[in-house]
């Protein structure tokens, strides 16, 4: 089954050139089935690479998905353009407004994780949406900085900046085979890495209903599971694409700043070859089976989630 997306929607294009199931909401519209329905906080710059990296993943389900576009409120996007977050995203005040409900919500990373999380412009409001998730989406997926946001905010589980950046792929374990979010898992394997910040087991070990599903040597637990607030918090990023990583360091070279070349990510350790993409099965099985879980747990009543 395909993602329901607005045709004019740039993911839409993207998406069906790759072969990924994609359905016109007016087509969709015909169906007599319910789609789930599940929202996108984009919290990051690039808007449009992140909306259709995370719609590549949900979208590759035997399931019709309704994809929500949703942004903060007040903050005002610099790298996307007006006319495409006018047309396409709704502001969270709205959404609360309308008392609607999701079956799943995920909350974008952010490049802000060197401020205190209480001086990011957007923090009361991200506090009322992380409240708003309890009785309004069945299940929600904080991915890095939003994550590590959630599970402070909920848990107070605190970041902690690192001496240098977390850059490249790290070998990850899976942690937890019997869990239903891990079908399919190989027992190790790499991940994405970006960040400068990290969460530490200790202080998870500490929160209690918190169970870490994978996690890395090198750069620490990876995914969390909150039974209690229905949700995931993963701190790196399987959605990247193969060349997200090259991107970021070719922005580094041009910016003039301090580069770090990514580990284990170049062949030879070499930026001038292509890096092939060595995480893909796993970002779609571990979003599949997310998918899976809203799809075999949520209310066919919307009106009955968060109950």
């Amino acid at each position: 089954m395909p993602i329901t997306l607005p045709e004019n929607l740039p993911a839409f294009d993207t998406l069906s050139r790759e072969g990924v199931m994609v359905m016109s909401d007016v087509r969709a519209a015909r169906q007599d089935i319910r789609p789930l329905r599940i929202g996108l906080l984009n919290l990051m710059p690039k808007k449009i690479q992140t909306e259709t990296q995370f719609a590549r993943l949900i979208g590759a389900t035997p399931l019709q998905i309704e994809l929500n576009l949703i942004r903060m409120t007040e903050h005002q996007s610099k790298n996307t353009a007006a006319e495409h977050m006018d047309e396409f995203y709704r502001p969270f005040a709205e959404v609360a407004a309308t008392g609607e409900k999701f079956d799943g919500l995920i909350i974008t990373g952010a490049p802000v994780e060197h401020l205190p999380f209480e001086e990011v412009t957007y923090w009361d409001e991200l506090l009322r949406v992380f409240d708003w998730t309890r009785t309004h989406v069945h299940s929600t997926f904080g991915v890095c900085w939003g994550g590590m946001a959630m599970i402070y905010h909920l848990h107070g589980v605190p970041k902690h900046m690192l001496d240098a950046k977390a850059f490249g792929l790290f070998r990850h374990r899976n942690l937890a085979p019997t869990s239903p979010y891990l079908r399919g898992f190989s027992d190790e394997f790499v991940i994405p890495v970006s960040r400068w910040t990290e969460i530490r087991q200790s202080d998870i070990d500490a929160a209690p209903g918190l169970e870490t599903l994978l996690g890395s040597d090198e750069v620490g637990p990876c995914l969390v599971r909150d039974a209690g607030a229905r949700a995931l918090y993963i701190f790196n990023h399987l959605e990247y694409d193969s060349t997200t990583l090259k991107e970021e360091y070719d922005r580094d070279v041009a910016s003039g700043g301090p580069v770090t070349v990514p580990v284990n990510y170049y062949p030879d350790n070499d930026p001038s070859r292509l890096p092939p993409n060595r995480w893909r099965s796993h970002a779609h099985l571990l979003y599949g089976n997310w998918i899976n879980e809203i799809y075999q747990s949520t209310p066919f009543n919307m009106n009955a989630i968060g109950l």
